[in-house]
């Protein structure tokens, strides 16, 4: 026992002494260096980034449908929660990020950084802002009402496989509730006095009872079930056709028909008789907030309507000085002639396509002459879908990061025989290239661009359409507009914009009937088109921002043409207004500015 104690000893000291060179030479390397502490300012990035993180996250998931349309399609089976029960979840948990933004130290941070901190706070405290006025408390308006938001989801949604069918069909069984929700919204605005215009609101019902009576395949929702991919088995194709019908027959238009109902008895016979936003409670403040956040300037209403006036009369010189070029005594007689050119009136809704497929064509080899960035998503020209063409307006949707699917400029196309196509190329620019499309691809395709600033970019109205204005302007020189009428129509274009500045303010800044603002309007380019005055009316400060972005961008550009001289570059300069998303337009300035003073640092010294 005792011998074999020791030989079990000694073979255990024979181990432990075999390993004590290993450990010598252990002992002998260096210790690695203890990793070091994180700085100050590494500390607060990780901070700036969780909450960026977290506020992607939180806008994703309570707004399942436009998570859609960025190409985010973790609640692609879910639609946004209107209840409200569920307005003070979202504000306490807007105001939970708003403090964590807001407490961050940006003394040390970069300046992408300090950027996104900036974006954060800002977009947070509107949000809250907005949730103080009970905003939410009028979801529906003939222009974007929810009513019309849901159909469009067809329209955006991937339809690539079974599974994509399969959340789109849970969102049409969802509808049912979100409609119902809408309708309690609405009752609660109603009770707090908030409401839009009586004759607004019956364009709803009409729109509603559109809506509501287009039974299956001829109903926007069943869309989808016309190119259901071949690569989805037969017997699932089937199945998935027969699931949307079934619930756009038997949820949708119920819905739908519900809804109405409620409009046409009991929400728009006490819509409010009074057209501006002054008439509602708080009315001042609520059309403060919304020129705030349309233009992020610090602009009276009545500052902005003296600008209107003042740009007014300025164009319609310049109007005046290319009917004189023209060989016409005056601007009445140069517009007769043109309005008289039969080429003017479409022959069919594929001509009107077209044409903007032509212009957006023509321009898309000028781009390399502007830009640096160029965008890499595709562009396609489509009509506005047909139950709400004609209360809308030509615009652009955006397409997915991922270019799965392309950015599209919907046209109206329904009235094509009798408006005319004076402006067409100028929209052309201003909702495909270099307007619209490029400047939301390019943010789209940004590296290193959290993606965040996809979700704020609606917030910042006066630096995407005011981008889109002064891009109608690009055309020019690149060599288009040749023709005097076309350019006419740029004129006309910038014209239009311009008097939104007056009739907007007018109607909610100074009290103006519907009848002024069509009066003044026929005044400088008639004819008022009603959609657009109950869109000015339905929209308080939305129009706004066109002409004050453009005018921003082009006063940053003169600056930077003569701070610069011989050495600006406009492809420098435009790439810089785009390389950082869609900007509040003091920030944009802020930007420009210090972009001119690195490139005149670079710059070799003179003699």
């Amino acid at each position: 026992m005792v011998k074999a104690f020791r030989l079990n000893g000694v073979r255990m000291m024979v181990a432990v002494l075999a390993l004590l060179p290993v450990l010598g030479a252990e002992a002998a390397k260096p210790k690695p260096a203890r990793p070091k502490p994180p700085t100050a300012t590494q500390v607060q990035h990780e901070k700036l980034k969780a909450v960026a993180d977290d506020y992607w996250e939180f806008f994703l998931r309570e707004n399942p449908e436009y998570a859609t349309a960025l190409g985010e399609y973790k609640y692609n089976d879910r639609l946004t929660d209107y209840s409200m029960g569920h307005v003070e979840d979202v504000r306490a948990q807007t105001a939970a990020l708003f403090q964590r933004a807001r407490s961050l130290d940006t003394s040390g941070l970069s300046d992408a950084d300090r950027l996104d901190q900036l974006l954060l706070v800002r977009t947070l405290a509107d949000r809250l802002e907005s949730i103080r006025l009970r905003n939410y408390e009028m979801p529906i308006e003939q222009m974007s009402g929810v009513h019309l938001a849901l159909p469009q989801i067809a329209s955006y949604a991937p339809f690539d496989s079974a599974q994509h069918y399969r959340d789109y069909i849970a969102r049409l069984n969802a509808i049912p509730a979100a409609i119902d929700q809408v309708i309690e919204r609405s009752r609660a605005g109603l009770k707090d006095g908030l409401i839009q215009p009586r004759y607004l609101l019956e364009k709803t019902v009409a729109q509603s009872t559109t809506l509501a009576d287009a039974a299956g395949e001829s109903s926007p929702f069943a869309a989808p079930v016309a190119s259901i991919p071949a690569s989805i088995p037969a017997a699932d194709r089937e199945q998935l056709r027969a699931d949307i019908l079934a619930a756009v027959d038997g949820k949708v238009r119920p819905a739908y028909a519900r809804l109405k109902t409620f409009l046409a008895e009991e929400y728009a016979p006490k819509g409010r008789e009074q057209f501006g936003v002054w008439s509602l409670p708080d009315g001042d403040a609520r059309y403060r907030y919304a020129i705030h956040t349309q233009t992020t300037t610090s602009l009276t209403s009545d500052q902005i309507h003296e600008i209107g006036l003042a740009q007014v009369a300025d164009l319609e010189n310049q109007i005046t000085a290319l009917a004189k070029s023209a060989g016409y005594a005056d601007r009445r007689s140069f517009e007769q002639a043109v309005f008289a050119d039969p080429k003017l009136k479409g022959t069919s809704r594929q001509q009107v396509l077209d044409r903007y497929s032509h212009f957006i064509g023509q321009m898309e080899p000028k781009l390399p002459q502007l830009f640096g960035l160029l965008p890499k998503s595709k562009l396609v020209v489509t009509n506005v879908p047909a139950y709400m063409e004609k209360e809308s307006s030509t615009q652009y949707i955006a397409g997915t990061p991922d270019g799965s699917r392309p950015g599209q400029v919907w046209v109206v196309t329904y009235d094509y025989a009798t408006r005319d196509m004076l402006d067409d190329e100028a929209t052309a620019y201003h909702e495909g290239v270099p307007g619209h499309h490029m400047q939301i691809s390019i943010a789209q395709e940004l590296p290193g661009l959290h993606p965040f600033h996809r979700a704020v970019a609606n917030d910042y109205n006066a630096y995407v359409e005011g981008w889109a204005l002064y891009s109608e302007r690009l055309g020019k020189e690149v060599g288009f507009y040749t023709d005097p009428a076309s350019d006419l129509g740029r004129l006309r274009s910038e014209l239009y914009r311009a008097l939104r500045l007056v009739v907007d303010t007018g109607v909610h800044g100074k009290h103006w009937s519907r009848q002024q603002m069509v009066d003044y309007w026929n005044q400088h380019l008639p004819p008022a088109s009603d959609a657009e005055m109950d869109r000015y009316i339905a929209w308080p400060g939305q129009a706004l921002g066109y002409t004050l972005g453009q005018l921003k961008i082009l006063e940053l550009r003169q600056r930077a043409q003569t701070e610069l001289g011989p050495k600006f570059d406009i492809r420098a300069f435009h790439d810089e207004i785009l390389n950082a998303g869609a900007l509040p337009l003091d920030v944009l300035e802020s930007r420009i500015v210090a972009w001119i003073a690195r490139t005149r640092g670079q710059l070799s010294p003179g003699p």
